[in-house]
């Protein structure tokens, strides 16, 4: 069944590295070869959306470049992995990291869906981490669980840019979902949060993605966020990549 047929949407997160040769090669060569990548990026056919291209040049010592593309159908995404692959310049670049995931329905919070998803337009920096929990977090009551994220929710609210619902803990769950009420007050932070599920789709169980137009906001929340209880049940953070999003052509001229 196709993620038409069933309204899911996939994210997919590409990390490449640019091999050495490719910055030796002569400039003519790399222009053509950069041209040809964005070409086959840019006139990708399917429902596939390029939510952005990153340069990560200087700001990490393993991944030069980003993309982050979603849509309802991951065979689509691989198809257009692979035509990447089979331009000049894909030949010269090494995927170090792919991150795969699928967006969720909270079961702690209805509304609580990643940004992207509703219709806000993308930050110039993101922040992405894979996420794994701790075993004991899926042994503990869904009740306790709720509430700690509850908490962990209300303190990250005051960096989101996105106002977000409340959780009415009170009440009981139905079906394993949480009760929500009325909208928070309005927002009042720059950070734009995403989570997408990865179960059973990658090493990770989550992958985190924050956008702002201030990498110090990013730098805050996640500092502030330390402090929340559900922070005991975090098994994997790591590794963080910070990237800049950049028009296509001008994140593969970064590339050299």
């Amino acid at each position: 069944m196709s993620g038409q047929e069933t309204g899911n949407i996939y994210s997919v997160f590409w990390l490449y590295k640019a091999a050495p040769e490719w910055r030796r090669l002569p400039a003519g060569e790399r222009e053509a070869g950069r041209a040809a990548f964005a070409s086959a990026l840019e006139s990708h056919g399917g429902d596939l959306t390029l939510r952005g291209a990153y340069s990560l040049v200087g700001l990490r010592h393993d991944a030069d470049l980003m993309l982050w593309l979603h849509g309802p159908d991951l065979g689509q995404a691989q198809d257009l992995a692979a035509a990447l692959r089979h331009t000049p310049l894909g030949g010269y670049l090494e995927e170090m990291y792919t991150y795969t995931g699928l967006v969720p329905r909270s079961r702690y919070a209805p509304e609580h869906r990643p940004a992207f998803t509703k219709g806000a337009a993308p930050g110039t920096y993101l922040s992405i981490y894979p996420f794994v929990k701790t075993p004991e977090w899926y042994l503990i009551p869904f009740e306790q669980r709720r509430a700690l994220m509850a908490e962990h929710g209300k303190m990250g609210q005051a960096h989101s840019a996105m106002p977000e619902v409340r959780i009415d803990t009170s009440r009981g769950h139905q079906g394993g979902t949480a009760v929500a009420e009325a909208p928070a007050a309005a927002p009042v932070g720059t950070v734009l949060a995403n989570t997408i599920h990865s179960f059973g789709l990658g090493d990770q169980e989550f992958v985190v993605a924050f956008e702002s137009e201030d990498p110090a906001a990013l730098e805050k929340m996640v500092e502030d966020l330390r402090a929340a209880e559900v922070r005991r049940y975090t098994a994997i953070d790591t590794p963080v990549f910070l990237g800049r999003r950049k028009e296509i052509r001008a994140a593969l001229a970064d590339l050299g």
